[in-house]
């Protein structure tokens, strides 16, 4: 009878009192605004812990730490010394997100985080101090020790503040299980090798963008690591750069989107690489037939120009140099691929994303190649000769066998540099290949794609007596010859608009030196240089019209700009989602939405979906990390998620309105 009293007596003075509220108040410093929330309102009899957080918002721009912060940083201290009534407090951290900086690689949280706390009471039942001085480290492009003292007073009292409630559970959510019950990923092996940790994991459903934390003692670092996914997406291979050796147990947090698990896992034998289930030599083929069908796209128009010029200038010389200047220019796109594939090695071995195409974003590249165009457009026109000085030209040329190999090397070498912005079937899945394996497999397919696209020359050279059955010379070949210069004239106007939105401002530069060009052409030979002015002159001024292109922003409104976490959101929710990553330089692209994604049915159809565009014309490296993320290197990318394919449908390359439209009714449009 007197605890029913006592428990009566307490509803009571609970009512009667006024209620608390379950936050504290808020510290605002330079970079972060603190505060402690709890979920109770106070003391409940019986009640011996508290649910509780230290709820940060940093400034935009600025991050704090998780626990093991990475190579530089500190993880938050907290000293409850002033708290009353408080037996115990146990801290848990959400899943980090990996920040690189100068090379530097940092783990914690941007914009907002909640530390979950687990306060265990002294005496249960009655009213608790909350006093907490807190040291965090902020930073930005520089780092601010911050220090927040906070208090929160806890009378005996009943109720909950259910906002509180929903933000804490949203962080709780967020910290790694330990033991991948929650998660469904299991850490499996882990061992050192080389100057690497190698860890494997398994997953019961697919991993979609994964990123692994390594731990191995206080002072242990490590660099970006290097992860492979097995073909069915449901194994991890992740290797890591050792920068300090560690002397402690190995703990391993891995994050995949909404899930988390952190495990401690023994060292051993460093896991074997993941076989991706196709044979090099299968994937050979496929380089084969990409380089091949490179020969056909839209984008190697230009290189068709410069072969139809070759061949038409081979009549009537005898079929051993017919063969040799053909197996010259098969021996200059062979040249090209092998320096492309050491780049991509170098960049590679030195930690940079690699991919293919991407030297289309550079804007000295692509003056360079504007440059080589303008002059191969002239002398195509008959503005002037390109010939080299007499005495160079006595040690190239002592025979007529050897006249003009070096032509021949460069016209090889540009058909093959003209090829690189475009995707075709089999490319993408060559070059995925041998940018996710070594030095060998890179430089084993490149050459495969470079005997590719020279498969055209080969086969010339090996039948040189086809060249005797083209229609004999005449005034038709300067017509020819006008045309195939036509090609390379819309092509430079073509690089200058992908200059404007690449690099702004820099294409008045190049205007201006083609002006300078076509001025001092003019002055050489007045006869075919006035048009020849006229035609670049145009083209520089409608390039020079149009408005640089922002990154990031999407080219028609309908389309929403790329955000990988809006994607993810927008997944668990259940919408369904087109992806199309495109650039400006990238020809497989525009002709994808030319020919399939903005006209009929397909247009219709993505009418009723969410549609995310990510611009790739310069560089951004969320959208090269999501490639990668999906086993891509290059574009056009598409993808769509839905209820019923959470994962993504990925569509090949060249899109056609029948394989759109099923990928759509396959994700539950």
């Amino acid at each position: 009878m007197t605890k029913i009293f006592h428990f009566i007596l307490f509803i009571f003075l609970s009512i009667a009192a006024p209620i608390h509220a379950a936050t504290s108040s808020e510290v605002t410093t330079q970079t972060v605004t603190a505060r402690l929330i709890t979920v109770q309102n106070g003391i409940v009899p019986g009640q011996n812990t508290l649910s509780a957080g230290l709820h940060l918002s940093m400034a935009p721009g600025w991050k704090t730490y998780w626990r093991s912060p990475g190579e530089v940083g500190l993880p938050p201290e907290l000293d409850w010394s002033g708290s009353e009534n408080v037996a115990h407090v146990a801290l848990s951290y959400p899943a980090p997100q990996r920040f690189v900086a100068f090379d530097i690689q940092n783990f914690g949280y941007a914009d907002e985080v909640v530390f979950p706390l687990q306060i265990s009471l002294k005496e249960p039942d009655r009213p608790v101090v909350l006093d907490i001085t807190a040291h965090i480290l902020v930073c930005e492009d520089i780092c601010i020790p911050e220090t927040v003292s906070l208090r929160l007073d806890l009378p005996r009292a009943m109720g909950q503040d259910t906002d509180v409630a929903a933000l804490l559970s949203r962080w709780i959510a967020q910290v790694p299980d330990e033991d991948g019950r929650a998660s469904g990923i299991t850490v499996t092996e882990a061992g050192l090798a080389n100057g690497q940790l190698v860890i494997a994991a398994t997953s019961q459903v697919p991993f979609r963008a994964p990123d692994v934390f390594p731990e191995l003692g206080a002072y242990a670092a490590f660099g970006a690591p290097d992860i492979e996914l097995s073909a069915d997406g449901l194994r991890l291979r992740a290797a890591f750069p050792i920068l300090t050796p560690g002397d402690g147990q190995l703990d391993v947090t891995i994050v995949d989107q909404a899930r988390a698990t952190t495990q401690r896992v023994a060292l051993d034998q460093p896991p074997a690489r993941i076989e991706s289930g196709q044979s090099l030599w299968m994937i050979l083929g496929f380089a084969l037939l990409g380089g091949l069908i490179l020969n056909v796209m839209p984008c190697v128009l230009p290189v068709l120009a410069i072969k139809l010029t070759t061949a038409l200038g081979t009549v009537g010389h005898s079929q051993t140099r017919i063969r040799t200047g053909f197996l010259v220019s098969a021996l200059g796109i062979l040249v090209f691929f092998w320096a492309l594939a050491v780049a991509l090695i170098s960049l590679k071995s030195a930690g940079a994303m690699v991919g293919w195409g991407v030297q289309f974003q550079s804007p000295v590249f692509l003056s360079l190649v504007i440059a080589v165009l303008v002059l191969f457009s002239a002398n195509l026109l008959g503005a002037f000769d390109l010939t080299l000085p007499q005495s160079v030209n006595t040690r190239l040329a002592q025979t007529e066998a050897t006249k003009g190999w070096l032509g021949e090397f460069a016209t090889g070498a540009f058909a093959a540099l003209l090829a690189t912005p475009c995707s075709a079937p089999f490319l993408g899945t060559a070059v995925a290949y041998a940018l996710s394996r070594g030095p060998v497999e890179i430089f084993t397919v490149f050459t495969a794609l470079g005997f590719g696209l020279a498969l055209p020359y080969l086969l010339i050279a090996a039948r040189p007596g086809w060249i005797a059955r083209l229609p004999k010379p005449g005034r038709w070949m300067l017509w020819v010859q006008w045309t195939m210069a036509g090609f390379l004239v819309a092509t430079t106007v073509w690089l200058l608009s992908i200059l404007s939105s690449v690099a702004g401002a820099t294409v008045a530069v190049v205007i201006a030196a083609l002006s300078v060009i076509a001025v001092g052409v003019l002055f050489l030979r007045r006869t075919s240089a006035l048009w020849v002015t006229a035609a670049f002159g145009l083209g520089a001024l409608s390039v020079g019209l149009l408005m640089p292109s922002d990154p990031g922003v999407a080219p028609e409104s309908q389309w929403s700009v790329f955000d990988r976490d809006d994607i993810a959101q927008r997944v668990l929710a259940g919408e369904v989602i087109f992806v199309d990553v495109t650039a400006d330089w990238c020809i497989t692209c525009q002709a994808n939405k030319a020919l399939v994604l903005d006209r009929g049915r397909v247009a219709d159809a993505l009418e009723t979906v969410t549609r995310v565009r990510a611009d790739w014309t310069r560089p951004n490296p969320d959208i090269q990390a999501y490639l990668q993320e999906h086993g891509r290197f290059g574009i056009p990318f598409n993808i769509v998620y839905g209820p019923n394919a959470p994962d993504g449908v990925v569509l090949p390359e060249i899109l056609t309105p029948e394989v759109v439209l099923e990928a759509l009714q396959t994700a539950g449009a």
